[in-house]
């Protein structure tokens, strides 16, 4: 029998503050992140405008001697969020029977590129011992493995910018199954570093913008492409058998997964929305849910031309009439495009919603496109009862996933 997957707990580390309330209060207050980037030289690049994490420090300075910054956020998250839920390995659940699925795009690239640079300079004996455990992106999972005595499955997704989803889907089929009673599940991703920047710059996907409140502007119709983020999201995921048996507070209910590529382009999506389509169906078939069912949408709404329009082709393809009915909004207007930790990011605030009875808006539209006549939350944010949220993730190769959180009923 297949088990019913509910969210305990949740952390996060983003440029709009170094936990899940204050990144929720945030975004709620329809509050953007971005600034001047000041963490790399930007001066021969056109892109100014990035979302950075501020005032962060790792806990245990020795350690994070040995970890990548984006695997510093990861473990920061995780142990906000086995806080919030109150696990712990040894106490409240056997070892063996919690796991950790994560995921990040790019993984160790700013520790990489510092030690070119120093082998370029001294010489490659001088080149870091730990450079491969620092750089590798299984790291992340097993990092949080390790801070968390985690002794099941621990694994890291790299779908681009659909990790985070993937990995918190992939998550929910491994409890669902029994294959553990609880997973930790999210995102991270630290891709300030000069030259992984420039190759985003390079490839025009990036908004040009210097003012910061014209600068990631999803379903607008001057939008240019979007603005970076950086930082980590991360849920706690138990069975509901197993979270009710050690009086867990539960959050919400995750109940459906879809994952699908569209076999199209390595950077662009299908024009015609059919991948991302499909993995919202697949959703909503496993959540045993209609269109009409859904109170809220958190698109993937990077600001770039085409996923604003592919991505709302989507949504019309499958919600049909209730296209036009159901909100929708981008938080990457406020959080930027944290890459392989945006999908995890974007779940939890599908499960704040739910408990607040908040949408966050999409901030800094200004001009309507005629292509783009949804209900994108444009004005603030939005209090209704929502019931059940759902969360598109697409990535570069032609990823797609979707989850869907309802509110948790016995």
């Amino acid at each position: 029998m297949e088990k019913r997957v509910v969210v305990t707990g949740m952390g996060a580390v983003t440029a709009l503050g170094n936990t899940a309330d204050a990144t929720w209060d945030g975004v709620k207050a329809g509050r953007h992140g971005f600034a001047e980037i000041t963490k790399i030289d930007i001066s021969e690049l056109r892109v100014k405008i990035g979302a950075q994490v501020r005032d962060f420090e790792f806990g245990d300075k020795r350690a994070g001697r040995r970890m990548d910054l984006f695997t510093q956020y990861g473990v920061t998250a995780a142990a906000e969020a086995m806080a919030a839920a109150r696990l712990e390995s040894g106490e409240n659940i056997d070892a063996d029977r919690l796991s950790v699925y994560v995921g990040s795009g790019i993984g160790g690239i700013s520790t990489l590129e510092k030690e070119i640079r120093k082998s370029e300079v001294n010489g490659l004996r001088k080149v870091s011992p730990v450079l491969v455990p620092m750089i590798i992106g299984n790291m992340l999972a097993g990092q949080i493995a390790i801070a968390n005595r985690a002794k099941g499955s621990a694994i890291d997704i790299v779908t681009a910018c659909s990790c985070g989803t993937n990995a918190i889907g992939e998550a929910w089929r491994a409890i669902r199954h029994g294959y553990a009673d609880a997973v930790i599940a999210g995102g991270a991703e630290a891709p300030f570093a000069p030259t992984c920047f420039a190759g985003f710059v390079n490839m025009t996907a990036m908004s040009l913008s210097t003012d910061p409140d014209r600068a990631s502007i999803p379903f607008d119709k001057e939008r240019d492409g979007f603005v970076m983020g950086e930082g980590s999201a991360i849920l706690i995921l138990e069975s509901l058998d197993f979270a009710k048996a050690r009086g867990a507070r539960i959050l919400a209910e995750l109940t459906g997964y879809g994952s699908t590529n569209d076999a199209f382009h390595i950077t662009q999506p299908s024009e015609t929305g059919e991948g991302a389509a499909k993995a919202m169906r697949l959703a909503l078939t496993e959540a045993g849910l209609q269109p009409g069912d859904i109170s809220y949408v958190n698109a993937h709404g990077t600001s770039t031309p085409l996923n604003d329009l592919f991505e709302t082709r989507a949504i019309k393809a499958v919600f049909g009439d209730d296209a036009y009915r159901v909100p929708i909004s981008s938080t990457k207007s406020m959080t930027g495009h944290m890459l392989g930790a945006a999908g995890a990011v974007e779940a939890m605030f599908c499960v704040k919603a739910i408990n607040d009875g908040v949408i966050p808006p999409t901030i800094g539209h200004r001009v309507r496109d005629e292509a783009l006549d949804l209900d994108y939350v444009t004005e603030g944010s939005r209090r209704i009862d929502v019931r059940c949220a759902l969360s598109n993730s697409l990535g570069f190769g032609g990823h797609n996933a979707t989850v869907i959180f309802q509110r948790y009923e016995d």
